[in-house]
Protein backbone atom coordinates (compact mmCIF):
# COMPACT_ATOMS: atom_id res chain seq x y z
CA UNK A 1 0.00 0.00 0.00
CA UNK A 2 1.44 3.34 -1.03
CA UNK A 3 1.79 6.36 1.23
CA UNK A 4 -0.87 8.21 -0.77
CA UNK A 5 -3.35 5.36 -0.25
CA UNK A 6 -2.66 5.33 3.49
CA UNK A 7 -3.18 9.09 3.71
CA UNK A 8 -6.43 8.79 1.75
CA UNK A 9 -7.70 6.11 4.13
CA UNK A 10 -6.77 8.27 7.14
CA UNK A 11 -8.63 11.22 5.63
CA UNK A 12 -11.75 9.08 5.07
CA UNK A 13 -11.52 7.79 8.64
CA UNK A 14 -11.23 11.35 10.00
CA UNK A 15 -14.30 12.42 8.01
CA UNK A 16 -16.25 9.48 9.40
CA UNK A 17 -15.29 10.46 12.95
CA UNK A 18 -16.42 14.02 12.35
CA UNK A 19 -19.73 12.74 11.01
CA UNK A 20 -20.55 10.66 14.10
CA UNK A 21 -19.22 13.18 16.68
CA UNK A 22 -22.43 15.25 16.92
CA UNK A 23 -24.61 12.17 17.52
CA UNK A 24 -22.19 10.90 20.18
CA UNK A 25 -22.23 14.29 21.92
CA UNK A 26 -26.03 14.36 21.67
CA UNK A 27 -26.27 10.94 23.35
CA UNK A 28 -23.84 11.94 26.12
CA UNK A 29 -25.86 15.08 26.84
CA UNK A 30 -29.11 13.11 26.82
CA UNK A 31 -27.74 10.64 29.39
CA UNK A 32 -26.57 13.51 31.63
CA UNK A 33 -30.03 15.05 31.47
CA UNK A 34 -31.75 11.76 32.25
CA UNK A 35 -29.47 11.32 35.25
CA UNK A 36 -30.20 14.88 36.39
CA UNK A 37 -33.95 14.18 36.17
CA UNK A 38 -33.57 10.91 38.09
CA UNK A 39 -31.66 12.65 40.87
CA UNK A 40 -33.97 15.65 40.90
CA UNK A 41 -37.02 13.44 41.32
CA UNK A 42 -35.27 11.55 44.13
CA UNK A 43 -34.82 14.90 45.89
CA UNK A 44 -38.48 15.77 45.29
CA UNK A 45 -39.50 12.50 46.95
CA UNK A 46 -37.12 13.17 49.86
CA UNK A 47 -38.66 16.64 50.34
CA UNK A 48 -42.09 15.04 50.33
CA UNK A 49 -41.10 12.65 53.11
CA UNK A 50 -39.43 15.46 55.07
CA UNK A 51 -42.49 17.73 54.88
CA UNK A 52 -44.78 14.84 55.80
CA UNK A 53 -42.66 13.85 58.79
CA UNK A 54 -42.80 17.38 60.21
CA UNK A 55 -46.50 17.67 59.29
CA UNK A 56 -45.91 20.64 57.03
CA UNK A 57 -44.41 22.80 59.79
CA UNK A 58 -40.84 22.63 58.53
CA UNK A 59 -38.96 22.64 55.22
CA UNK A 60 -35.39 21.48 54.62
CA UNK A 61 -32.88 24.35 54.50
CA UNK A 62 -29.96 22.54 52.93
CA UNK A 63 -29.20 19.32 51.10
CA UNK A 64 -27.59 18.08 54.32
CA UNK A 65 -31.02 18.14 56.01
CA UNK A 66 -32.19 15.54 53.50
CA UNK A 67 -28.98 13.54 53.56
CA UNK A 68 -29.08 13.24 57.35
CA UNK A 69 -32.40 11.41 57.13
CA UNK A 70 -35.34 11.40 59.53
CA UNK A 71 -35.50 10.17 63.13
CA UNK A 72 -36.76 6.63 63.50
CA UNK A 73 -36.47 5.47 67.07
CA UNK A 74 -32.84 5.73 68.09
CA UNK A 75 -31.66 5.68 64.49
CA UNK A 76 -32.09 7.68 61.30
CA UNK A 77 -34.11 6.65 58.26
CA UNK A 78 -32.26 7.61 55.09
CA UNK A 79 -34.41 9.42 52.51
CA UNK A 80 -31.80 10.51 49.95
CA UNK A 81 -28.79 8.85 48.37
CA UNK A 82 -25.59 10.96 48.52
CA UNK A 83 -25.16 10.80 44.74
CA UNK A 84 -28.54 12.51 44.23
CA UNK A 85 -27.28 15.59 46.06
CA UNK A 86 -25.04 16.39 43.08
CA UNK A 87 -26.47 17.92 39.90
CA UNK A 88 -24.61 16.55 36.85
CA UNK A 89 -25.62 19.60 34.79
CA UNK A 90 -24.33 22.35 37.10
CA UNK A 91 -20.66 23.32 36.86
CA UNK A 92 -20.12 23.12 40.63
CA UNK A 93 -22.50 20.17 41.05
CA UNK A 94 -24.79 22.11 43.41
CA UNK A 95 -28.54 22.25 43.05
CA UNK A 96 -30.33 25.60 43.11
CA UNK A 97 -32.79 25.65 46.02
CA UNK A 98 -36.30 26.80 45.11
CA UNK A 99 -38.23 28.67 47.79
CA UNK A 100 -41.94 27.96 48.34
CA UNK A 101 -42.94 31.43 47.06
CA UNK A 102 -45.11 31.73 43.94
CA UNK A 103 -42.64 33.41 41.58
CA UNK A 104 -40.88 30.40 40.08
CA UNK A 105 -43.15 27.61 41.26
CA UNK A 106 -46.22 29.27 39.71
CA UNK A 107 -44.50 29.52 36.32
CA UNK A 108 -43.51 25.85 36.55
CA UNK A 109 -47.03 24.84 37.64
CA UNK A 110 -48.42 26.68 34.63
CA UNK A 111 -46.17 24.68 32.31
CA UNK A 112 -47.21 21.43 34.00
CA UNK A 113 -50.83 22.44 33.53
CA UNK A 114 -50.27 23.26 29.87
CA UNK A 115 -48.43 19.96 29.37
CA UNK A 116 -51.45 18.12 30.78
CA UNK A 117 -53.92 19.90 28.48
CA UNK A 118 -55.16 22.26 31.18
CA UNK A 119 -55.10 19.78 34.09
CA UNK A 120 -52.88 20.55 37.08
CA UNK A 121 -52.08 17.53 39.29
CA UNK A 122 -52.85 17.86 42.97
CA UNK A 123 -50.50 16.90 45.82
CA UNK A 124 -52.11 13.65 46.92
CA UNK A 125 -51.36 10.07 45.98
CA UNK A 126 -54.78 8.69 46.66
CA UNK A 127 -57.33 9.38 49.40
CA UNK A 128 -55.23 7.84 52.18
CA UNK A 129 -52.00 9.71 51.38
CA UNK A 130 -50.74 11.15 54.70
CA UNK A 131 -48.24 13.58 53.16
CA UNK A 132 -50.38 15.28 50.51
CA UNK A 133 -52.42 17.46 52.89
CA UNK A 134 -49.21 18.85 54.41
CA UNK A 135 -48.01 19.88 50.96
CA UNK A 136 -51.28 21.67 50.26
CA UNK A 137 -50.34 24.56 52.55
CA UNK A 138 -47.39 25.38 50.29
CA UNK A 139 -49.46 25.12 47.13
CA UNK A 140 -52.31 27.45 48.14
CA UNK A 141 -50.55 30.71 47.31
CA UNK A 142 -49.31 29.26 44.04
CA UNK A 143 -52.87 28.35 43.05
CA UNK A 144 -54.01 31.86 43.94
CA UNK A 145 -51.27 33.24 41.70
CA UNK A 146 -52.38 30.99 38.85
CA UNK A 147 -55.99 32.01 39.30
CA UNK A 148 -55.41 35.76 39.46
CA UNK A 149 -52.43 36.14 37.14
CA UNK A 150 -52.33 36.15 33.37
CA UNK A 151 -50.41 33.61 31.32
CA UNK A 152 -47.76 36.26 30.53
CA UNK A 153 -47.24 36.94 34.24
CA UNK A 154 -46.81 33.28 35.17
CA UNK A 155 -44.37 32.76 32.29
CA UNK A 156 -42.36 35.92 32.98
CA UNK A 157 -39.58 34.14 34.89
CA UNK A 158 -38.23 32.67 31.64
CA UNK A 159 -36.55 35.93 30.72
CA UNK A 160 -35.51 37.05 34.19
CA UNK A 161 -32.28 36.43 36.07
CA UNK A 162 -32.71 34.18 39.07
CA UNK A 163 -30.95 34.14 42.40
CA UNK A 164 -28.72 31.14 42.97
CA UNK A 165 -29.05 29.86 46.53
CA UNK A 166 -27.50 26.48 47.25
CA UNK A 167 -27.63 26.46 51.05
CA UNK A 168 -29.30 28.02 54.11
CA UNK A 169 -32.67 28.59 52.50
CA UNK A 170 -36.00 26.80 53.11
CA UNK A 171 -36.85 25.03 49.87
CA UNK A 172 -39.73 23.08 48.37
CA UNK A 173 -37.84 22.03 45.24
CA UNK A 174 -34.55 22.17 43.38
CA UNK A 175 -33.43 23.15 39.91
CA UNK A 176 -30.21 23.09 37.93
CA UNK A 177 -28.00 26.16 37.71
CA UNK A 178 -27.46 25.38 34.02
CA UNK A 179 -29.28 27.76 31.68
CA UNK A 180 -28.59 25.64 28.61
CA UNK A 181 -31.22 24.40 26.20
CA UNK A 182 -31.98 20.75 26.80
CA UNK A 183 -32.07 17.70 24.57
CA UNK A 184 -34.92 16.19 26.58
CA UNK A 185 -38.23 17.95 27.20
CA UNK A 186 -39.32 17.68 30.85
CA UNK A 187 -43.01 18.57 31.12
CA UNK A 188 -42.49 20.05 27.66
CA UNK A 189 -39.78 22.38 29.04
CA UNK A 190 -36.54 22.58 27.08
CA UNK A 191 -34.26 24.58 29.38
CA UNK A 192 -32.42 23.06 32.36
CA UNK A 193 -32.94 26.02 34.70
CA UNK A 194 -36.72 25.82 34.20
CA UNK A 195 -36.94 22.19 35.29
CA UNK A 196 -38.13 22.28 38.91
CA UNK A 197 -38.12 19.08 40.89
CA UNK A 198 -40.70 19.43 43.64
CA UNK A 199 -43.26 17.21 45.36
CA UNK A 200 -45.93 19.82 44.59
CA UNK A 201 -48.40 18.96 41.82
CA UNK A 202 -47.26 15.35 41.53
CA UNK A 203 -50.42 13.68 42.85
CA UNK A 204 -52.83 11.34 41.11
CA UNK A 205 -55.82 13.68 41.02
CA UNK A 206 -56.20 17.21 39.70
CA UNK A 207 -56.69 20.67 41.13
CA UNK A 208 -58.92 23.46 39.90
CA UNK A 209 -56.45 26.17 38.97
CA UNK A 210 -55.55 28.79 36.43
CA UNK A 211 -57.31 31.67 34.71
CA UNK A 212 -60.15 30.72 32.41
CA UNK A 213 -60.28 31.49 28.71
CA UNK A 214 -62.32 34.55 29.49
CA UNK A 215 -59.61 35.89 31.79
CA UNK A 216 -61.46 35.57 35.10
CA UNK A 217 -60.34 33.31 37.94
CA UNK A 218 -61.77 29.83 37.99
CA UNK A 219 -61.31 29.17 41.67
CA UNK A 220 -58.91 26.76 43.26
CA UNK A 221 -59.05 23.52 45.14
CA UNK A 222 -57.27 20.26 45.83
CA UNK A 223 -58.21 16.74 44.93
CA UNK A 224 -60.93 17.64 42.46
CA UNK A 225 -59.82 15.02 39.97
CA UNK A 226 -59.63 11.28 40.38
CA UNK A 227 -56.79 8.80 40.21
CA UNK A 228 -55.75 7.10 37.02
CA UNK A 229 -58.64 8.56 35.01
CA UNK A 230 -57.53 12.15 35.61
CA UNK A 231 -55.48 12.33 32.40
CA UNK A 232 -52.21 13.23 34.15
CA UNK A 233 -49.18 12.43 32.01
CA UNK A 234 -45.65 11.47 33.11
CA UNK A 235 -43.14 14.36 32.85
CA UNK A 236 -41.28 12.67 29.99
CA UNK A 237 -43.58 11.20 27.39
CA UNK A 238 -42.66 7.66 26.25
CA UNK A 239 -40.59 7.77 23.10
CA UNK A 240 -40.11 11.54 23.22
CA UNK A 241 -36.78 11.72 25.02
CA UNK A 242 -34.41 11.42 22.03
CA UNK A 243 -34.70 14.28 19.59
Amino acid sequence: MTLIAIMAMMAIFAIMLLAVAPSVQHEIQREKELESIRRGEEIAEAIRQYVGFYRGAKLPESMDDLLEGLPQGTKKRMILRPSAATDPLSEDGKWRLIQPGPKEIAAFAKRVQTFNNGLLPDNRRGKDDPDGPHLDRYAVQILVNLNTGTEDETDSSDDEDFDVATDNQPFIGVSSQSRSKSVIAYYGIERHSNWIFTPLFRGYGTTVAGPSRGGSGSGSGFGSGSGSDSGIRPPIRPGSSPR
